[in-house]
């Protein structure tokens, strides 16, 4: 899941972590087992921060969808904890079957919840 500038949302502290984000589920598609541990919790971490500052952010421009957007977070990073769990036990591959599945959770949050967000943002500058 290479970065795409289709990914970009004009909001520049959204857009420097989700090009963060790609490029952590990127190195975690392409790690082999010595790597992968590690990689899976920068990656977790780095996404708890992101969903953080998004939070942050949704705040501040009184998101209308904040629920719908927070349950969402709450939800990935539900599973995240559950996937880091079997990691740090040695078993990657239901892991490694999730982060095959974060490019097309990527792109659909982008393009709707993130999107919407973006647009909240821009409307209250």
């Amino acid at each position: 899941m290479p970065w795409d500038e289709r990914f970009t949302l004009g909001v520049a502290e959204m857009d420097v972590t989700h090009r963060e984000f790609v490029e952590l589920a990127d190195a975690l598609l392409a790690a082999g087992d010595a790597e992968f541990p590690a990689l899976f919790a920068r990656l977790h971490e780095h996404t708890r921060q992101h969903f953080e500052h998004e939070g942050k952010l949704m705040k501040a421009c009184r998101f209308p969808a904040i629920g719908e957007h927070h349950s969402e977070h709450l939800r990935v990073l539900g599973e995240l904890a559950h996937f880091a769990r079997g990691v740090a036990a040695g078993r990657y591959g239901m892991a490694r079957n999730y982060a095959k599945a974060l490019p097309d959770w990527f792109a659909t949050h982008l393009a709707t919840m993130d999107g919407a967000l973006a647009a909240c943002l821009a409307r209250r500058k």
